[in-house]
């Protein structure tokens, strides 16, 4: 099959989950998309072109998921939604009528940025949103017609769908399995009721339940569930009666942000009028330390402020992004990275259609000086358990900014807040609490 010699290797990524100057540990789903786009951070297209049919692409795909070194990515944003979660600040949109003619974009969009990584080898491939879930087979068939054609994606390891619990019937996730993923993420934020009925979820908990039991039947073992906690007014019984639950699962991984209260959200205006209470700052502290604990008793490796895995499951995609990989981000509001700048796409779907056809342009372009580049190091692979590596800050910078960096270190060097191991610096457990303070100091303003 000459198609396949089309498709040798690249990194994919589609949606973004993302530090938070004002959020204890950095811990908020904006704090890591921040950490994925510091730009962010101030101190189902039918068409007949496209449409191959699915056993074709999980043949290929399949017969080339092997191991390799993370080299780039690409990022494709499914912005759509049944309904929007009182806490969410992301672009998305309800309105599924332009469905068809977004798709068909993404594929134009993949095709217009082929060159943008250069040809390096993708890695992974990952569908975000929003909610990549309420996406069609046709729409699939297109977007990986389009990927198989332009990109080599011969070395592909990890192909991650997300999703909402309620989306993955036996039929969605049989559909599934005939194309190449090999990993579901799943948006399951609470394992009480209450809770997701306070943040306009769709599902239950038992719902949660049964969806990743239907992933796991149809062939899914690498599945990731989300849990946020900080809800108003809860208590530590009511985050560990959550997390127990979620644990009864047996995932392999598990993402755990703190509810934050972002402006022009549902939820920020429940906290205005006094309708909502936020928890204390002691009491966040305490279900994060529980948190860390319980994981850690079930074997699970915190690998990264926010994310827990069994071992061998890390997200690949997500460790690119704090590991300085390229990306390509595809799709109303994707960010891109190539090394040198980063562009972002406009949030909004109409346009967004109209300017990938040639009517206007899309995006805006950052071009990085070093204090960006060093900036965004510090925020990204701080965030790792691995930590900042002082080698490769004294190769790739100035020797001003590695000297910058101590200084500027010593003082939480000596409060045990950081610590340096093996030429890294990384927090202390200590110090993960107070990140968002220890990273203040650290950035070059």
């Amino acid at each position: 099959m000459p198609a396949i010699l089309l498709i040798t290797g690249i990194f994919c990524i589609v949606g973004v989950p993302g530090f938070e100057p004002g959020t204890l540990c950095s811990q908020s789903r904006y704090a890591n998309r921040t950490a994925l786009h510091p730009v962010d951070f101030s101190i189902g297209c039918k068409s007949n072109a496209f449409f191959v049919p699915c056993k074709f692409f999980s043949i290929i795909f399949a017969e080339k998921l092997i191991n390799t070194t993370p080299l780039a990515g690409i990022y494709i944003h499914i912005p759509f939604c049944k309904s929007r979660c009182t806490y969410c600040d992301f672009y998305s949109c309800t309105d599924l009528s332009l469905r068809e003619k977004l798709l068909q974009s993404i594929c134009t969009e993949l095709i217009n940025e082929k060159s943008y990584l250069e040809n390096e080898t993708i890695d992974t491939l990952y569908f975000g949103g929003g909610t990549p879930s309420l996406l069609h087979e046709a729409d699939f068939s297109a977007i990986f017609a389009a990927l198989a054609i332009h990109y080599n994606l011969s070395n592909c390891r990890e192909i991650t769908l997300e999703a909402n619990p309620d989306d993955l019937t036996e039929d969605y996730l049989a559909m599934l399995r005939r194309f190449p993923f090999n990993r579901i993420s799943i948006g399951v934020q609470s394992m009480r009721n209450e809770e997701l009925r306070l943040i306009n979820r769709r599902h239950t908990a038992e719902q949660a339940i049964r969806s990743v039991a239907r992933c796991r039947a149809a062939g899914f073992e690498n599945i990731s569930v989300d849990l946020i906690y900080g809800y108003p007014s809860q208590r530590i019984d009511e985050f560990i009666y959550s997390l127990d639950n979620l644990l009864k699962m047996n995932v392999k991984h598990i993402s755990a942000y703190h509810l934050t209260y972002e402006k022009d959200t549902v939820l920020y205006q429940q906290l205005q009028r006094g309708e909502i209470c936020e928890i204390t700052e002691e009491l966040s502290v305490e279900m994060y330390r529980q948190l860390v604990k319980k994981l850690a008793e079930k074997g699970f490796k915190q690998y990264e402020i926010s994310n827990f895995a069994q071992a061998g499951y890390e997200s690949q995609h997500n460790s690119s992004y704090w590991n300085g990989s390229k990306y390509l981000g595809v799709g109303p509001s994707a960010h891109s990275y190539n090394g040198v700048s980063r562009r972002w796409n406009m949030s909004n779907i109409t346009a967004y259609i109209e300017s990938v056809n040639g009517k206007s342009e899309f995006r805006e372009i950052e071009n990085l000086s070093e204090s960006d580049r060093y900036n965004d190091f510090i925020i990204t692979t701080l965030r790792t358990s691995k930590g900042a590596s002082l080698k490769y800050l004294q190769k790739n910078f100035s020797e001003t900014m590695l000297d910058f960096c101590l200084k500027n270190a010593d003082k939480h060097l000596k409060n045990k807040l950081l610590k340096i191991e093996k030429n890294y610096l990384k927090f202390t457990s200590k110090g993960i609490v107070l990140s968002d303070t220890v990273l203040a100091d650290l950035f070059l303003v």
